[in-house]
């Protein structure tokens, strides 16, 4: 081998990128990873990570609330943004750090430069050099995109919002999906008032309607104005921020306009098409089960392949790909029964097939229940929270969990082993309650409330 010349080149510093370069350095092979931006990618730097901190921020007004209805004597004040974000600066630069730090240790060769594909074997960085490799892997993860609306460019996406200088006092987010929940619950917590639109007739599609249905519910008891089936029409900056015209006849004035309408892979401009390498509709790399590409030098996991846009499925994908190049054992990904969470507002946590989804498969039983937890009924409360089980009535096992309620996605975490085990209802009305908790409620419904 040559300076230049390595067993694996990773084009990536996120969270596949960073695990898989580690792990095939950690298996004896040369490795080099190549990133432009800041290590960790959109996980730890522009997404999970910094919108989970903001979650905690923004749960603490209902949470004093609640306790000074259980005595305790607390007063809030306002929320100091710029304190907040000064701290979660500082705790991005620490992770960032970590990653660095990790790669270095596992003797890992990084260039921070971007890198584009000059052929099978070769990486060409923006710096001059050229990295020659036995194998090639695409961790560039993707990017939020605006829709193709005159003066879109005024209004923000995701990564806008960790950077605010100050926190706008109104805010329009368009878009119905998880990021665009998550946000609406988000800023509304530190104060601003937030209306969402969203096209479709119910947010979150893809989760169960039941579910979405009482996020739905609760965003709007909060005080997001919510507007399904609604979308903008034209938007113009004026005075004192965004003028914007819905569907549904509306003219307002926002000081903010975040679009939350979607993310696309990076794929542009990186040569992939050049190497020969196949991209979908969206621009997302074809693969096949194991994470390579129609170059058989070339390789791509993560979000850049729109599987499923998860950082854990990321990783796991990263040491599989690991496993099946530098350990001889060929494992593809196992895409399927993975659990999720969206951090809304009572939060949501999910694994498996929705209940229609189900349906339309087979004949199944639907277990459900809906209550109002100790911790509200003895504050009287309204929120409520939700478990449901979708059953096949054929072979027993549980299809589907859906849970909202709070902490749901700590919840699904346990429950997701479960399932994936291939628990049936049988197992799982055989655990003893642990009680009180609002969890066992899944081990205790005895009857469904539909089957066919």
């Amino acid at each position: 081998m040559t300076d230049t010349d390595y067993d694996l080149v990773v084009i990536g510093g996120g969270s596949g990128g960073v695990r898989a370069a580690r792990m095939a350095a950690a298996r004896g092979a040369r490795v080099a990873l190549a990133e432009d931006d800041r290590m960790g990618g959109t996980c730890v730097i522009r997404g999970c990570v910094p919108k989970k901190l903001m979650v905690f921020a923004s749960a603490y007004p209902e949470l004093m609330a609640e306790a000074r209805d259980y005595g305790w004597d607390v007063t809030s004040g306002p929320f100091d943004w710029t304190a907040f974000r000064t701290r979660l600066h500082a705790e991005l630069d620490r992770l960032e750090g970590v990653y660095r730090r990790m790669l270095d240790g596992s003797g890992v060769t990084t260039f921070n430069a971007r890198a584009t594909l000059a052929d099978p074997h070769t990486v060409a960085l923006s710096t001059g050099e050229t990295l020659r490799a036995r194998h090639i892997l695409v961790a560039t993860g993707g990017h939020p995109v605006r829709p193709p609306l005159p003066n879109a460019e005024h209004g923000l996406v995701s990564d806008d919002l960790f950077h605010l200088e100050t926190l706008p006092k109104t805010l329009l987010i368009v878009g119905g999906g998880f990021i665009a929940c998550e946000f609406a619950g988000i800023m509304n917590g530190l104060g601003v008032k937030v209306t969402q639109y969203y096209r479709g007739a119910q947010i979150l599609r893809g989760f169960d309607d039941e579910a979405r249905g009482l996020v739905a519910e609760h965003m709007r008891a909060d005080g997001i104005d919510l507007h399904t089936g609604t979308n903008l029409l034209e938007m113009e900056p004026v005075t004192g921020g965004l003028r914007v015209k819905a569907t549904n006849g509306s003219q307002q004035v926002f000081e903010q306009v975040l679009f939350a309408t979607g993310r696309t892979p990076n794929t542009a401009g990186i040569g992939l098409e050049q190497a020969g390498v196949r991209l979908g509709r969206r621009g997302e790399i074809q693969v096949d089960a194991y994470s390579q590409t129609a170059v058989p030098s070339i390789y791509a996991i993560g979000d850049v392949t729109d599987r499923v846009n998860l950082t854990p499925v990321a990783i796991r994908e990263a040491m599989n790909f690991v496993q099946t190049v530098f350990g001889g054992e060929p494992t593809p990904t196992d895409h399927d029964q993975i659990p999720s969470a969206v951090f809304t507002q009572p939060e949501l946590g999910s694994i498996g097939l929705t209940e229609e989804a189900a349906r339309a498969q087979e004949p199944v039983e639907v277990y459900c229940t809906s209550f109002r937890p100790m911790r509200q009924a003895f504050i009287g409360g309204s929120k409520r929270v939700m478990m449901k089980l979708v059953v096949s009535i054929a072979t027993r096992k549980v299809l589907g969990c859906h849970i909202v309620a709070p902490e749901a996605g700590e919840m699904i975490q346990l429950v997701g082993i479960a399932i994936k085990m291939g628990a049936t209802k049988e197992d799982i009305d055989r655990v003893v309650a642990v009680h009180p908790t609002m969890s066992e409620e899944l081990v205790t419904m005895r009857q469904p409330i539909r089957s066919e």
